[in-house]
């Protein structure tokens, strides 16, 4: 843990502000505080970095010392700024901030995480709404222990490593910090005798329903926000949130842009010669395109209002499509010939008929000479 860079602990850069540290401190501490990560070996180990790396970084001195002479700079070595200072007002102070407590970890109470729930819907669900259910996890009194943690029969005992006070003195080099205490985890009490239902934890996994609102007009990467469903809290803190994203499915014919759609209309090389009227699909059902005689691929319309009205729109968007001209294959010998005379009709007439490879032509002869 002491051969590790401090700003790379906290996930900053070496120039980040006092602030920048501050809000990182408390990211990573709530992410590997060992309350929160009972399962995880690793936890505590990563927790104590991130106490290390703030206590060097939130003090201009020692910070100045940190990126001047690295770890020897503040562990008391050659170039070390050497000493005893005590870190564990400032490091209380912003302990409590995160954990909402004083002294005694038994009353310091936080806010349980946020969880996400990815939701996948189609385009036509986006554009006009709905009301689904989503299973999430959840969490239970424990129903043997009522909650506590402790075997039925037995109660919890005062911590012997702490006394009861929730946090120890710990010296690190010439760091004297207080620390939230490692085997009672801040709380002050430990137990002897653990619920065998919930293994100490007071609380039971569950899964429940919840039925979810989807706004007409929601786009992929948008959030709906579940008060109160999330992880639950420590110690009567508040329970987090649940956030819902929402992804949305491709679609076989429609490319949605912010409100508007767009979509490909493959038309016969006869219609796109000689015109005509087509059908072509909206999201409210069919609607009708006049084709003029002599379109070309990649000819756009316009259909004014056939998109989708966003969350935040007043007025729904346009469908643009997009033409493409399908030429023939598999021609029989008696197709092939009437185009060859359709070709050589079309020569007869001059480049009237074909002004767009006329131009080409004319291009190329330029570029080669």
């Amino acid at each position: 843990m002491s051969n590790r860079d401090f700003y790379e602990v906290l996930g900053v850069s070496q120039q980040a502000s006092d602030n920048e540290i501050k809000r990182a401190y408390r990211k990573q501490a709530m992410r590997w505080h060992p309350d929160r990560n009972q399962d995880n070996p690793k936890a505590e180990e990563e927790f104590k970095a991130v106490q290390k790396a703030y206590e060097v970084l939130s003090d201009p001195q020692t910070r100045a010392a940190y990126d001047r002479y690295g770890h020897a700079g503040v562990e008391g070595g050659p170039g070390g700024m050497g000493g005893g200072a005590d870190f564990s007002g400032a490091f209380g102070d912003i302990f409590s901030e995160i954990f909402g407590g004083g002294r005694r970890g038994a009353s310091q109470a936080y806010r349980g995480a946020d969880l996400k729930y990815s939701l996948d819907i189609t385009l036509e669900q986006a554009a006009a709404g709905l009301k689904t259910e989503i299973r999430v996890p959840s969490w239970d009194d424990c129903e043997t222990c009522d909650g506590s943690g402790v075997k039925p029969g037995t109660s919890p005992v005062t911590c012997s490593t702490c006394h009861g006070a929730g946090a120890v003195r710990m010296q690190q080099g010439f760091f004297s910090v207080q620390q939230t205490c490692p085997t009672c985890h801040g709380s002050g009490q430990e137990i002897k005798e653990p619920c065998t239902a919930c293994h100490g934890a007071g609380q039971i996994r569950r899964q429940k329903t919840l039925e979810v609102n989807i706004p007409a007009g929601i786009d992929s990467g948008m959030r709906i926000r579940s008060s109160g469903n999330g992880e639950p809290g420590v110690r009567g803190g508040q329970p987090g949130d649940l956030f819902v994203e929402v992804n949305i499915k491709p679609h076989d014919i429609f490319q949605r842009d912010g409100d508007d759609l767009h979509c490909e209309v493959t038309v016969p090389f006869t219609t796109a010669a000689l015109g005509g009227d087509i059908q072509v699909p909206t999201l409210s059902g069919k609607a009708e395109i006049t084709i003029p005689d002599g379109t070309q691929s990649g000819k756009t319309f316009r259909l004014r209002s056939k998109g989708i009205k966003g969350v935040r729109s007043g007025f729904p968007g346009d469908l643009y499509c997009h033409i493409q001209v399908e030429t023939p294959v598999r021609l029989t010998e008696k197709q092939k010939e009437i185009l060859r005379e359709f070709e050589k009709s079309l020569g007869e007439g001059g480049e009237r008929h074909t002004p767009q490879s006329k131009s080409w032509t004319d291009r190329v002869k330029e570029f080669f000479s």
